[in-house]
């Protein structure tokens, strides 16, 4: 908002209540006064007054940006920082508009104002800045200006904004969370565990994807692919992680298994998947592991199934489907009846269990039903389908990964024709894994 010239008085409402905030700005730099605004020092200082003074004759908090400060002649700003104030700014948020400035300038700069304006030391005005990242300095500029008294940091989710961007929120907020030895002194009063899921609320609703190796909310953020730190990673967490993923709303890291990844990550993966090996075992496997991933980037859930598969016996199948009637449709309520057969420890007939829930979709109604025939409820995390095969006749494979008591996190897979059935599939390898993987076929016994 520009401010205006005009002397009718305005009204004194304010809609906004006591929280009400105005924030009014001119630019104040030599090449926008001369070629913008074709105006003098005198002007521009005369002009930012008046728009403070009209703006505080509505609201008790003002904010005034002179525009483009970072290539304003330091004694003008000062100037103008000292004018505004007294005129009844409380913010005066200094602003790199265009990205010019490098950190350790932006915080000289930010440390000289914070010096030779009296009313930022004692508090009656606050250091405001707002970054822009043309050379990919917006976070860095911001946080080298909190270092130098700025207590408020203009930024947005994912960095978007004009041209290149603006200071990425989440690089911000943990940057100072995680560095309180450097930042000392200085807190963000947000809830990291927020961050991820109004990333993806962002990126959704504005079509603006975040790019997989983003700083705290990319897809990679928390995956390590080089053998020597997964091995690092499952020993101790800290050695290459200096954040937990969980505390701004991922889950537990991701080692993605690559040609670089060590014997230890690939057990640890085995172990994820539901198969107890031995040492021996677990050697053999690696070694062909080697092979494949020296012919392709990843090594993923399959082929390590398949390595396995003629040295160990597949996960025990405690629970195996047996009959899945499912109705659903346009305006109908998806409804899924399911019937599964569970298998005995002790000698004896199998037995067959029987129930029938709605749901959101045909999937999850039928995840519902299965649910609450086995007593042992999933949390779905995460849910992918492919073409094994083409044509309209080919299979469909579903991977799946649930997270059960303790958050323990399951894998499963399940192919058919119908991708209701193969949902349903990889939903019961996952449950049968989790009972195998914890010893509780017994449990299993004893239910429902």
């Amino acid at each position: 908002m520009c401010p205006q010239t005009s002397t009718a008085r305005p009204r004194r409402s304010n809609p906004a209540g006591a929280r009400g905030r105005i924030h009014v700005f001119l630019a104040t730099s030599k090449i926008h006064r001369e070629y913008k605004l074709g105006k003098a020092r005198e002007e521009i200082l005369r002009l930012s007054v008046e728009g403070v003074r009209r703006a505080r004759s509505y609201v008790e908090d003002v904010e005034f940006s002179p525009e483009d400060a970072s290539r304003t002649e330091p004694d003008f700003l000062i100037e103008v920082c000292r004018a505004v104030i007294a005129a009844g700014a409380r913010t005066v948020n200094i602003p790199d508009t265009v990205g010019y400035a490098a950190p350790e300038e932006f915080g000289a700069l930010i440390r000289q104002l914070y010096e030779a304006v009296p009313e930022f030391q004692s508090g009656e005005a606050v250091i405001s800045v707002h970054c822009h990242n043309d050379l990919g300095l917006a976070v860095a500029n911001s946080l080298a200006a909190a270092r130098n008294g700025a207590r408020q940091i203009e930024c947005t989710v994912n960095g978007i904004g004009e041209r290149a961007g603006n200071a990425a929120l989440e690089e911000i907020v943990m940057a100072i969370k995680t560095r309180k030895d450097y930042f000392r002194g200085l807190s963000v009063g947000v809830d990291t565990r927020q961050i991820l899921k109004s990333s993806r609320l962002v990126a959704r609703m504005s079509g603006l994807a975040v790019q997989r190796n983003k700083a705290i909310v990319g897809e990679n953020a928390f995956a390590h692919s080089s053998g020597i730190h997964q091995d690092g990673v499952l020993k101790k967490r800290e050695t290459y992680e200096i954040m937990d993923p969980r505390l701004v709303g991922w889950g537990r890291s991701q080692l993605p298994l690559t040609k670089h990844s060590g014997r230890a990550a690939v057990a640890a993966r085995l172990r994820q998947l539901g198969f107890n090996l031995s040492q021996k075992e677990v050697n053999a496997i690696f070694v062909r592991f080697k092979e494949i991933g020296d012919r392709k980037k990843f090594v993923y859930d399959d082929d390590l199934a398949a390595l396995v598969e003629g040295q160990i016996a597949d996960v025990p199948e405690i629970w195996t489907l047996e009959y899945l009637g499912v109705t659903t449709g346009l305006n109908a309520l998806p409804t899924a009846t399911v019937r599964l057969r569970k298998r005995r420890r002790e000698k004896g007939e199998p037995e067959f269990f029987q129930d029938a829930s709605i749901g959101d979709g045909p999937v999850d109604a039928t995840f519902k039903a299965i649910d609450r025939i086995i007593k042992t409820q999933g949390r779905l995390k995460e849910y992918a389908i492919r073409a094994v095969s083409q044509g309209k006749d080919a299979l469909g494979e579903v991977t799946i990964a649930a997270a059960f008591d303790r958050d323990q996190m399951v894998s499963g897979k399940g192919a058919s024709t119908d991708i209701i059935e193969a949902s349903a599939r990889a939903y019961l390898n996952a449950v049968n894994r989790y009972l195998s993987l914890n010893n509780l076929e017994k449990h299993a016994d004893e239910q429902p």
